[in-house]
C-alpha cells in the first residue's frame, strides 16, 4: 500500500476517466444485477452457489474502487456540490420511491423510513459517509488497522440502521484500503503470473461455493446484523472469526478480479462510465417483475433453466441500463446541476506582486 500524500488546499477539476477503472465498473455492475436477480432463488442449490460467490466479493470490489477514486476528497465547494447532486439527491429519490413501491405491494415499511435504507439506497448512503470521513482516514497513523478493528467489533454491539451504519462500518476496510491504492499497485496486478493465479483462485472459489454452499447462512454476506442476532446466532468469538474470514475472502477475490480486468479502452469502457444509472434503475425493474407479475416465483418451478435464463436476462438488462440514451434521459433527474442551491465560486485571488528592493523603498517614502 502507498502512503497518502498531503492534500492540496483546493482540488483540481476531475481528470480524464481511466479506462481500467471504467472497465472494472462495467464487469462488477454485471455481478450486482445478476446477484440481485438471483435473490429470490437462493433456496435452490444451483442459484445459491452463484449468489454466494458473487456476494463474497462484488461489493468489496466496488467499494475498493470507490475508495481509490475518492482518496483526494477534502470537502471543497466543488466536491460538496458533487456529493449533494450525485449522492444525496439520488438517495432521497431512490429510497423514497422504492419504499413507496414496497409499501404498495407489501405494506412495509410503515411508516416510511427514509433514513434507514432498505435496499439499494444503502450504498449511496455509505458513499456519502465514507466520503465525508475521508480526511479522518488520511490523518490517522494506522488507518487500515483501525478500520479492520472497527469492522470486526461492530458486530458485537447494537448499531441502528441510520444511513446503513452497520454495513458502512462492516465494509469500511475495503474503502480505506482503496484509498491507499495507487496506479502502480493496480499495474502490478496485470502481471501474467498473477493473472493466471487469479483465474485459478476465482474459479476454485466458484466451484467451492457452487458445490458446498448448501448449508451456509447467506445472511453473513449482508454485513448488517449483530453476531448474536438471528439467524446468525454466533458467539462473539465465532462472529469475529467469521467476519475476519469474509474480509480475507473479500480482499483475495477482489484483487483477483481486479487483475483480470482489461486495461485497454473498449465498448465496456463507455458502458462502465454509466454504471451509476444501471445501479439506480435496475431495482425498479426487479421489484416490478417480482411483485406485479410474480415472475421469480413462477420461474422457480423450472429449476436450473430458470436460473440460467434469469442470469442471461440480468446481463441484458444491465447493458440496456448502461446505454447512452438511458444516461441522457435520467441525468437531469439523478445528477441535477442545482445551481440555484449553491453559491458561485469566488474568482481566484491574484498572486501577491513580488516587490523589488527599489519598489519597496519607493513605497516606504
Amino acid at each position: 500500500m502507498s502512503a497518502l500524500q498531503p492534500l492540496p488546499v483546493m482540488t483540481s477539476p476531475p481528470k480524464e476517466r481511466v479506462a481500467y477503472l471504467d472497465n472494472a465498473r462495467y464487469w462488477v455492475m454485471l455481478l450486482v444485477v445478476i446477484g440481485h436477480s438471483l435473490t429470490q432463488f437462493t433456496d435452490m442449490d444451483s442459484a445459491r452457489g452463484v449468489y454466494v460467490w458473487i456476494y463474497t466479493f462484488h461489493m468489496p470490489f466496488f467499494i475498493l474502487i470507490s475508495g481509490y477514486t475518492a482518496r483526494r476528497y477534502m470537502g471543497d465547494a466543488r466536491q460538496v456540490r458533487r456529493i449533494v447532486s450525485t449522492l444525496v439527491v439520488p438517495y432521497l429519490i431512490v429510497e423514497t420511491t422504492l419504499q413507496l413501491i414496497m409499501q404498495h405491494y407489501t405494506g412495509e415499511p410503515d411508516p416510511l423510513r427514509i433514513l434507514s435504507p432498505q435496499w439499494l439506497g444503502w450504498f449511496m448512503a455509505a458513499l456519502f459517509v465514507w466520503r465525508l470521513t475521508t480526511p479522518i482516514w488520511r490523518a490517522l497513523k494506522y488507518p487500515i488497522t483501525t478500520s479492520i478493528a472497527i469492522s470486526l467489533l461492530v458486530g458485537l454491539i447494537e448499531v441502528p440502521n441510520v444511513l446503513a451504519l452497520p454495513k458502512i462500518l462492516g465494509f469500511l476496510p475495503f474503502y480505506v484500503v482503496g484509498m491507499h491504492m495507487n496506479r502502480e499497485l493496480f499495474d502490478k496486478l496485470a502481471d501474467l503470473r498473477i493473472r493466471i493465479a487469479s483465474a485459478v483462485v476465482l474459479g476454485t472459489a466458484f466451484l467451492v461455493c457452487y458445490f458446498y454452499s448448501a448449508g451456509w447462512t447467506t445472511d453473513w454476506l449482508l454485513w448488517k446484523q449483530r453476531y448474536d442476532e438471528d439467524p446468525l446466532g454466533a458467539t462473539a468469538l465465532e462472529g469475529i472469526t467469521q467476519r475476519a474470514e469474509l474480509l480475507v475472502l473479500g480482499f483475495v477475490l477482489t484483487f483477483a478480479a481486479l487483475s483480470l480486468v482489461p486495461r485497454r479502452k473498449s465498448w465496456t469502457t463507455r458502458m462502465g462510465g454509466r454504471t451509476f444509472y444501471c445501479y439506480l434503475l435496475h431495482g425498479y425493474v426487479i421489484l416490478f417483475l417480482q411483485y406485479q407479475f410474480e415472475v421469480f416465483e413462477k420461474a422457480s418451478d423450472h429449476g436450473v433453466v430458470a436460473v440460467i435464463v434469469t442470469m442471461a436476462l440480468a446481463v441484458v438488462l444491465a447493458n440496456l441500463l448502461m446505454t447512452q440514451i438511458v444516461s441522457k434521459v435520467f441525468r437531469p433527474i439523478f445528477e441535477p446541476r442545482l445551481t440555484w442551491l449553491f453559491r458561485s465560486d469566488p474568482p481566484p485571488e491574484k498572486p501577491a506582486e513580488e516587490k523589488t528592493p527599489e519598489k519597496a523603498a519607493a513605497d516606504a517614502k
